[in-house]
Order: structure tokens, then C-alpha cells, then sequence
């Protein structure tokens, strides 16, 4: 029986507008929206599709770019008429990972082989840019950047500068990198930060236990500082007044007792606020409940915790399966929805959540929308169930919010509160 793909399993405050399966790609991980066109980074199709999205009502695929054997393209950023694409390992697709623990509770250079310096590999590395402004929808390569071990996630919003978290040969895990963008055709390292303990190619030796992920997830510049969310060391504030030199600011850990997979650390414009992800990454309730936290950061030397936002309440997601807790958020890009009191999140199983913190020590759930269950697996790994996984949410400036899942397709929804 077909199921309809229009009808929320729960809505308060959201409605959904339109359904995309993606030209059959349903797998997404990061989604952008430019000129009318969603870019969404695939988790198992090898690639990125766009998806014409000018009728949200009726979004239609228009093009699917493949990624070379063993490699995926999970994210990307989109702005001033360009793409730029991860060139990463696609993990997933190696059985060294069908059990996702043994990625999450290890470090990547060992667990790809890059701590090594020139170990061989079998992926393609490095950040790749596209023209999408000469022919909206239609991405054409113009420039790569190589980077050894490759990059997993970027933060760019046009202009000169872009920031990654690079795996690079001789360290632990993935690290801050500071990218020159002048020249589109071909972006170059212009300065890198890493925790003391990550260059092990240099003699430096962790101080954390191997089960603990010490990488860069991602981070978010706003002005001169990047806040970087560096999984389960917690919080790395970074002073890149000269991007060429990035230097340590701060960096605060909750990871014990809290269960750590930093995600995002997004600053709230205007007022000393930071919203930090601690993401959930594995099935069952495994790793936890995760926190989506505020912090204030009047002082960017001393980042103090106020409140966590509620965790959904109106059934038990903690026993429905697969994975359950924060994952993404919208970051308030500009060109996007911004907002200082509305954030707009992704939990999974548990579908999107709507937070009000207008009162930063009071955070309220305000809007909820979970999709219906996936028609079928793309996830092929064993054990997986066909449980909605609501990943990545942009919100364009109109307030449509646009959400992908590893299963599902591209959802996009209102809020109406």
C-alpha cells in the first residue's frame, strides 16, 4: 500500500507544502537553496542532486552530478553563483563501517588511515567548486582544491574566504582550515588550527581516551571569531582576525558527563547568545539523550552554559528506533531566514522542532512537524528500519524550511506560528 507522503505522523504550528523524492535519490544529508534550485549532498547515491524548487508545492528533480568511486559529497555550501562540494571518504559504503560506532567512537585518521603520513587511499579528496549562476540547476565544475585525507564539512557565505574541517595526513582527526576563495578556479590554503595532540606526524600524543572523537565537525565565523563544534572535545572558540593564523581563543569541554558529538555552534546576532548540537548519531537511544544548549558568550574567553532546549514531548522517540536526538539546525545564513529568537532544528526520528528563545533561559518548543515513515531503505546497512530520519533543515527568507532525510526524500514545510 502506498503511504501518503503529505500526511505528518505529528504537526503543531507546521504544515507540509511538498515532497521530492529526489529523482529517486531519497538519501540527503546538507541541502542549500539558491536562485530557486535546492543542492543536496547524498549519504549513500554517490553524489549531489538538484531539485527544482521555484513551485515548493511541486519540486522537480533537475540533475544529479555523480562523485568518484569510494567518494561522497555529504555537503555543501552555496553563494555568489557558485557550489562549493565536499570530496570526502564515503564511509557508509565501506563494511569496515556498516556498524557506525566503529566510525563515531574512533578518530578518523585512524580509522581512514590518514594519521599515517602518505598512506595509500582509494577516494577522491578535496574541495570541489561549480558554477551555478551562468545556468541555474545546471552545476559546472570550474576549479578543486586537492586536500590529503579530504574535508567533511565547510562553512562559506560568499566572498574570499571559506572554512573546512580537513582531514590532513599526520593527524588524528579533521581539522580548522582557513581557504583563500579569490580565485574560484583555484581555491588554496591560506591557515589551519588543530587541538594540541592532533598532529601526531609532529610527536604530538593525544591526551583524550581513542574511543573519544577529537575532530572538527564544523565551524561558524562571524566577524573575527570561528566557533568550532569539534565533536566530543566540545567547543573551540578561534580568533581569525588574521586568516592566515588562526589561534585558540577557548576551548570548553562537557564531554564527561555529557555525551559530546558536537554538531553546530551557531551565534545569535545581537545578543552574546550561542546555540551549540550535540548531535545523536547512533540507533536505539544508543549514545543517549544529546542537549541542544545555549550558551552566553559575552566573554568569548568564557562560554557559560544557560539552558538546553526541551526535548520533544508529545510521544516516546526515545523506543520508536533508529536514531533519536539533534542534528542539524539552520544557521542563518545570509540570504536565508534569520532570525534571533526562532530556531529552526532536525531530530530525527522525531522529525523537526521549532524553538522560541526569545527568553534564553526559558527555550519553548513552539512548532513540530515529523513526516510520515519512508516508502524504503536507501540506507542498505544492516539492521536499518524504515523509520523517518529527518537530517539537515534550510529555511529560505520567504520561511519555507527545506529537510532532508537519509531515507525520505526532500520535505519542505511552514511553520505557521
Amino acid at each position: 500500500m502506498m503511504r501518503d507522503l503529505m500526511k505528518p505522523d505529528h504537526a503543531r504550528n507546521m504544515r507540509l507544502v511538498g515532497h521530492s523524492d529526489q529523482g529517486g535519490r531519497r538519501d540527503g544529508i546538507q541541502v542549500m537553496v539558491e536562485d530557486g534550485f535546492a543542492y543536496i549532498g547524498h549519504l549513500f547515491s554517490r553524489g549531489f542532486s538538484v531539485v527544482d524548487v521555484r513551485d515548493p508545492a511541486n519540486p522537480k528533480p533537475a540533475g544529479y552530478v555523480q562523485a568518484p568511486e569510494n567518494t561522497w559529497n555529504v555537503h555543501l555550501q552555496a553563494a555568489d553563483g557558485l557550489l562549493l562540494v565536499i570530496h570526502g571518504k564515503d564511509v557508509f559504503a565501506d563494511a569496515a563501517f556498516a556498524d557506525e560506532a566503529s566510525y563515531y567512537k574512533a578518530a578518523a585518521g585512524t580509522a581512514l588511515g590518514t594519521a599515517e603520513p602518505k598512506k595509500g587511499r582509494d577516494w577522491d579528496a578535496g574541495l570541489a567548486v561549480y558554477d551555478i549562476a551562468t545556468e541555474p540547476g545546471r552545476p559546472r565544475r570550474i576549479g578543486f582544491m586537492p586536500v590529503s585525507g579530504g574535508i567533511h564539512r565547510i562553512w562559506w557565505v560568499g566572498g574570499r574566504w571559506a572554512y573546512v574541517s580537513a582531514l590532513l595526513d599526520g593527524y588524528t582527526d579533521f581539522i580548522f582550515m582557513t581557504v583563500d576563495m579569490s580565485d574560484p578556479a583555484n581555491p588554496r590554503e591560506a591557515g589551519r588550527y588543530a587541538l594540541p595532540g592532533m598532529h601526531q606526524a609532529a610527536g604530538e600524543t593525544p591526551s583524550w581516551s581513542p574511543n573519544a572523537k577529537f575532530g572538527l565537525h564544523h565551524a561558524i565565523v562571524d566577524g573575527d571569531i570561528a566557533w568550532g563544534a569539534w565533536r566530543d572535545a566540545g567547543l573551540v572558540v578561534m580568533d581569525v582576525a588574521d586568516r592566515t593564523q588562526p589561534k585558540l581563543i577557548r576551548h570548553t569541554n562537557w564531554s564527561p558527563p555529557f555525551q559530546g558529538g558536537t554538531h553546530n555552534c551557531l551565534p545569535i546576532s545581537g545578543r552574546d547568545l550561542l546555540v551549540v548540537v550535540d548531535e545523536a548519531v547512533l540507533d536505539d537511544f544508543e549514545d543517549g539523550l544529546k542537549n541542544i544548549w545555549i550558551f552566553n558568550v559575552a566573554n568569548p574567553e568564557n562560554p557559560v552554559p544557560i539552558a538546553t532546549m526541551p526535548p520533544p514531548a508529545d510521544q516516546d522517540y526515545t523506543h520508536k528506533g533508529a536514531h533519536y536526538g539533534p542534528h542539524n539546525i539552520h544557521e542563518n545564513r545570509p540570504g536565508s531566514f534569520q532570525s534571533s529568537s526562532l530556531i529552526f532544528s532536525t531530530w530525527q526520528n522525531a522529525g523537526v522542532r521549532v524553538y522560541d528563545i526569545s527568553n534564553a533561559y526559558q527555550p519553548k518548543e513552539v512548532g513540530a512537524l515529523v513526516p510520515p515513515a519512508p516508502e524504503g531503505l536507501m540506507d542498505k546497512r544492516p539492521g536499518k528500519k524504515p523509520i523517518i530520519q529527518s537530517c539537515d533543515i534550510f529555511v529560505d527568507k520567504t520561511g519555507l524550511a527545506y529537510v532532508t532525510d537519509y531515507n525520505a526524500g526532500l520535505y519542505i514545510m511552514e511553520y505557521t506560528g
